[in-house]
C-alpha cells in the first residue's frame, strides 16, 4: 500500500517537474543546476527540520534521510556554511514601487488613490518613493523601466502618474523568478503544512477546472477569468495593507508571519523571511 501511494506522489510530482523543466529550459537551466539545488534543500531540510532536541540532525542521520551519501552531505552543508547557498529575492524594485504608491499613505489621497507625483521637486516625490522602496536603485532608472514596461507616464511638466500596480511586460527570465518565488513557493508552502504530521488546521487550497469549453470562447474566458482574479487579487491586497499600516513599525519588536493567499492561503515563519530580502 505504501508503494502504491508513493507511486501516486511521485506520478503527480512528474507532473509537475515536466512543466517545470519546460521552464527552466527555456531559462538556459539545465538537470545539473537543477540537481545541485534539489540536494541543497533537502539536506537543508533534513538539517534543520529533523534534529533531536534542538539540536541541528547529524550527518549519518541526513544521509539515511535524503539518501545522498555522507560525503555528499558533508560538501553540501559545508557549502552552506560557507554562505553559498542560493538566495532569492521575493519581490523586485519595480513590483515593490508600483505596490507602496498604490498602498503607502503618503503616496495615496484621502479616497486611496495614487497620487501623481513630482519627479524630485517635492516632499512626496517619487524620488523620495524610490529611495524609500527601491534600495540603492536611481530614481532616473526606476522611471525609465518602468516607462518601458507602461507602467507610468508623464503628466505634465515633471509630472508621474502611475498607470498599473503590478509589473507586467518582464522579459521570460524575470517572469520565471516571479512566478517560482510569488506563485509556486507560497503553493508548495501550503502544500508542505497541510500535509505535515498531525496536521489538524489545514489551509485551504483551491483550484477550479473545467474540460468542455468551446476553442472559439477560450479568449472570453481568459479575459473574464484575469478580471475577476485581479480583482480578487487586489481586494485582499488592500486588506493586508490595513494590516501593514497598524504593525509593520512593530515588526522589529514583535513576532511576525508573512502570510498570503494565491487561490490558497499561507503564512510563512520569520526564519524562513531570512533567505528572502
Amino acid at each position: 500500500m505504501k508503494d502504491s501511494i508513493q507511486q501516486k506522489i511521485l506520478s503527480a510530482l512528474y507532473m509537475v517537474l515536466r512543466q517545470l523543466a519546460k521552464a527552466l529550459l527555456n531559462a538556459g537551466i539545465g538537470y545539473r543546476e537543477f540537481a545541485e539545488i534539489s540536494k541543497t534543500a533537502f539536506v537543508d531540510v533534513a538539517t534543520r527540520n529533523y534534529g533531536l532536541r534542538g539540536r541541528p540532525t547529524n550527518i549519518s542521520r541526513v544521509a539515511v534521510m535524503t539518501g545522498l551519501t555522507r560525503k555528499e552531505v558533508r560538501r553540501i552543508r559545508d557549502k552552506s556554511a560557507a554562505g553559498d547557498e542560493t538566495v532569492v529575492e521575493r519581490h523586485t524594485p519595480m513590483s515593490e514601487i508600483l505596490h507602496r504608491w498604490y498602498t503607502d499613505e503618503e503616496y495615496v489621497d484621502n479616497g486611496g488613490q495614487p497620487l501623481v507625483l513630482d519627479f524630485n521637486s517635492a516632499a512626496k516625490s517619487f524620488s523620495t518613493l524610490v529611495r524609500k522602496y527601491g534600495g540603492d536603485i536611481p530614481p532616473g532608472a526606476m522611471r525609465t523601466e518602468l516607462k518601458r514596461i507602461n507602467a507610468i507616464e508623464d503628466f505634465g511638466v515633471g509630472k508621474l502618474r502611475v498607470l498599473k500596480r503590478n509589473v507586467s511586460g518582464q522579459d521570460a527570465h524575470q517572469r520565471l523568478v516571479t512566478g517560482l518565488a510569488n506563485v509556486i513557493y507560497p503553493a508548495v508552502l501550503t502544500l508542505a503544512h497541510n500535509t505535515s504530521p498531525g496536521c489538524d488546521d489545514t489551509w485551504i487550497q483551491r483550484a477550479a477546472a473545467t474540460q468542455y469549453v468551446r476553442k472559439d470562447d477560450i479568449g472570453r474566458l481568459r479575459r473574464i477569468s484575469s478580471d475577476r482574479l485581479v480583482e480578487l487579487s487586489e481586494s485582499i491586497d488592500d486588506l493586508f495593507v490595513a494590516y501593514e499600516t497598524l504593525y509593520e513599525k512593530d515588526a522589529a519588536r514583535e513576532p511576525v508571519r508573512a502570510v498570503g493567499i494565491g487561490v490558497f492561503y499561507f503564512e510563512e515563519d520569520k526564519d524562513e523571511l531570512k533567505n528572502f530580502s
